[in-house]
């Protein structure tokens, strides 16, 4: 039992719930209750008024009609006369007197009229049409000293069960009819929403659908507005894109010659030392200018990669052996892998940054940084993890979701002077998704841990 009542509590909990946080069911739960009190209001007043104006209309009438059915049970009263009547109509009489005392309801409930009590308030006196002479309406008296009174069999007016399941099913037919017509009415914001979800992840190819695009209602102009700020959003992007691209390859061309002119200088004592140190700023503007138009490309929905067997056990390998203090970078390398198709060129350039990022943060760290690579094997398919860990002193937990994003940085043990600009992790990510893997990032305690699961070739 405890079980059962738990179980109802949380279905109610859930229903509340999606009540809550469903417009549609809230506009139907709105439409019911003012349904309901229309109806209440309605019914109300109709019998009020109507209770009000016909009493004063209808109460000649009613007497002369109570004479012309006391006459027809006569003095002395005829009982045979007086059931004809109750078989007749949806009426009660009762005679009392000193030869007949018959009443044609013995069960029936006698109204607040009828009932004399010197403890009954008046309020209750008048519930029956609300008129305190109902009694003398209702109340003949013979010339033989019978009185005979009549009233209304409530039986005959009872609504039968059939009457109140079939109200029953109006209204649930009501609410169902009430239900499909506001869904039908809200379901562009289903389309509203896929579309607001496409341009959030930078698909901008496929507009909003428009409901009755030559006469739209407010969802219409709603999806239409949402779709000129994606296509606004679209032009502001590429003008940003093209505008990188531009400047990028613009830079290229000084800047292989700045190189070229530093490396002419004269190799002396004096020259020596400022120059080694403009070439390694040049090499640090060449990477970036690099890095930038890779993830330019990768951005772009056009982005076609030059797949190849791959082997990734050696090109880390290669990597590790290019790097600045790559010597002390700790491999566990798992041999088997899966075949893998990748681009060489951009999984070179994925290694080396996050190589060179781990090696950066490790200068005051208990151990040199870690790359460990192995074959994965789940539901979805086999696959490869490539994990690269630091261990330096990692990054507040409400920064990792932001260091993917182009040109962040952290405020804190990642400045500038460990060098980088933030372009790093950002094309990482590209890369791997590029390929249709998975990025990932969190804190290692210590240090930082990024890993790439790469799909196996199918």
């Amino acid at each position: 039992m405890t079980n059962a009542n738990t179980a109802t509590t949380s279905g109610w909990r859930r229903g509340l719930r999606a009540v809550r946080h469903s417009l549609r069911w809230r506009l139907v739960l709105v439409f019911l209750v003012l349904a309901l009190f229309m109806s209440i209001t309605m019914l109300a007043s109709l019998q009020n008024a109507f209770t009000l104006g016909w009493r004063e209309a209808a109460r000649p009438l009613l007497m002369d009609y109570v004479d012309h059915l006391a006459h027809d049970i006569g003095s002395p009263p005829n009982q045979v006369q007086a059931q004809a009547l109750v078989q007749r109509l949806p009426i009660t009489v009762s005679i009392q007197g000193p030869v007949l005392n018959w009443q044609s309801h013995p069960n029936h409930r006698q109204a607040a009229w009828q009932v004399v009590s010197p403890r009954q308030p008046d309020w209750e006196k008048e519930k029956w049409g609300g008129d305190k002479n109902w009694a003398r309406l209702l109340t003949r008296t013979t010339a033989d000293g019978h009185t005979i009174v009549f009233g209304i069999d409530d039986g005959a007016f009872e609504r039968r069960p059939k009457l109140v399941l079939f109200a029953l099913g109006a209204l649930l037919l009501l609410t169902l009819l009430a239900y499909l017509y506001v869904r039908r009415l809200l379901r562009p914001l289903g389309g509203i929403r896929a579309g607001a979800m496409r341009f959030g992840a930078g698909n901008f190819a496929q507009p909003i659908a428009i409901p009755h695009a030559r006469h739209p209602d407010e969802l219409g102009e709603l999806a239409a507005t949402v779709n000129t700020m994606g296509s606004d959003i679209h032009h502001m992007l590429e003008a940003k894109r093209t505008l990188l691209l531009a400047i990028s390859h613009e830079l290229r061309s000084p800047l292989t010659r700045a190189r070229l002119n530093t490396e002419l200088l004269p190799d002396t004592i004096e020259v020596t030392p400022s120059r080694d140190a403009l070439l390694r700023d040049l090499a640090l503007m060449r990477d970036l200018i690099t890095d930038l138009l890779e993830s330019e490309r990768l951005a772009s929905p056009h982005a076609a990669l030059q797949r190849e067997p791959t082997d990734l056990l050696a090109l880390v390998a290669e990597v590790v052996r290019g790097l600045p203090g790559g010597e002390g970078v700790e491999q566990a390398l798992a041999p088997n892998l899966p075949a893998l198709a990748l681009d060489v060129t951009r999984v070179r350039l994925l290694v080396r940054n996050l190589l060179d990022n781990a090696l950066r943060h490790s200068n005051q760290a208990s151990r040199p940084p870690c790359i460990s690579i192995q074959a994965l094997e789940g539901a979805t398919g086999q696959g490869v993890e490539i994990n690269v860990r630091d261990f330096g002193p990692g990054v507040p937990e409400d920064q990792l979701s932001k260091l993917a994003q182009p040109f962040y940085r952290p405020d804190s043990a990642r400045q500038r002077s460990t060098g980088g600009v933030g372009l790093g992790l950002y094309l990482c990510k590209l890369v791997a998704q590029a390929h249709g893997g998975t990025f990932s990032i969190s804190n290692a305690q210590p240090g930082l841990s990024v890993t790439l699961v790469f799909p196996a070739t199918q």
